[in-house]
């Protein structure tokens, strides 16, 4: 699978950290929108690594700030993106077997390293369950589109 991966100033050493741990899992990393350390504002990273999943050049997105939360509320802005922010493994599991997401937030700040990597191993091996949830991200897609959820 070929993954889009992207942070902040905050989280460049930890998305530098999921290349190699994604390479041996047999993906296709690639960094998108590099800040190298210096400042740099979520949005526009957001921005990259979810028009990528969203146009169908990546299959799925990571995306690393400071907390998760600025990623995960700019990627859900762009169509077609259902970016879950997990702080554990339970989180990452049902943010794909439940939702189908297929961007995920992680903070660089509020959980360490190990736990970043097994959330990412995790979000990277569930599969979504389908069955009643298609109906719900049906729901989902409608208001995506400005649509009522029960139409």
């Amino acid at each position: 699978m070929r993954i889009s991966l992207g942070s902040d100033h905050r989280g460049v050493s930890l998305v530098q950290s999921f290349i190699a741990q994604l390479r041996g899992a047999g993906h296709d990393p690639v960094v998108l929108g590099e800040c190298s350390g210096a400042p740099c504002d979520y949005p526009d990273i957001a921005w990259l690594v979810s028009n990528s999943v969203a146009h169908g050049e990546s299959d799925r997105g990571i995306l690393v700030c400071g907390t998760g939360i600025g990623m995960c509320i700019a990627a859900n802005k762009v169509d077609g993106i259902r970016a879950a922010l997990a702080s554990d493994e339970l989180a990452a599991q049902l943010s794909r077997s439940h939702n189908n997401a297929n961007v995920l937030c992680l903070s660089a700040d509020l959980i360490g390293p190990i736990l970043a990597k097994r959330i990412l191993d995790v979000w990277m091996s569930t599969s979504f369950e389908g069955g009643r949830h298609e109906r719900r991200l049906a729901k989902i897609t409608r208001i995506e589109h400005g649509e009522t959820p029960s139409a």
